[in-house]
């Protein structure tokens, strides 16, 4: 599988720079008009389709691209953003617990950049499933690592969140 070509990836880039710019439809088909300069079925082509079609409100059909870029085999660079908004989209469509165990998992796979992106994602499913100590625990923890003072202490405060979770 190859990447785009970076002149594709900036008029992507470009485009979503102005997505407050467009009617979502009108959006969506300038994201449709892009992706169909790619190969059919490539894999990032299915991401960008997937999070235009999450971006403008239709959940359903954006899961849809994102098991085909998935499948397709998305580049590393993008699959673990897609992984987050696939589980944010599987929330939305009523199927948390499915969000709990991709973002959990997610979670244990490795770490760099987007590791509070996931954890803040994670929090919010485990909301939908009952599970708030335990959001507010994981949403806290990652939150001290951001604050000027008092790191240590609201670290610890979440670390007592989620060890003492009642529905573990």
């Amino acid at each position: 599988m190859t990447s785009p070509a970076p002149e594709w990836e900036q008029r992507m880039a470009d485009l979503w720079g102005a997505f407050d710019d467009h009617d979502p439809q009108v959006f969506l088909g300038k994201v449709e008009a892009l992706t169909a300069e790619l190969p059919p079925g490539d894999a990032v082509g299915e991401y960008e389709l997937a999070s235009a079609h999450d971006s403008i409100g239709n959940e359903a059909e954006a899961a849809d691209h994102y098991r085909r870029a998935f499948a397709a085999g998305l580049p590393e660079a993008r699959r673990r953003q897609a992984t987050i908004q696939y589980a944010s989209t599987l929330r939305n469509l009523g199927r948390a617990e499915e969000s709990v165990a991709l973002l959990t998992a997610e979670r244990e796979a490795g770490s760099d950049e987007l590791d509070d992106a996931v954890t803040a994602f994670l929090a919010l499913a485990l909301t939908d499933v009952g599970r708030e100590r335990e959001a507010a625990g994981l949403a806290l923890g990652a939150l001290s690592r951001h604050l000027p003072r008092y790191n240590r202490s609201l670290a610890n405060y979440a670390a007592t969140l989620t060890q003492n979770n009642p529905a573990d």
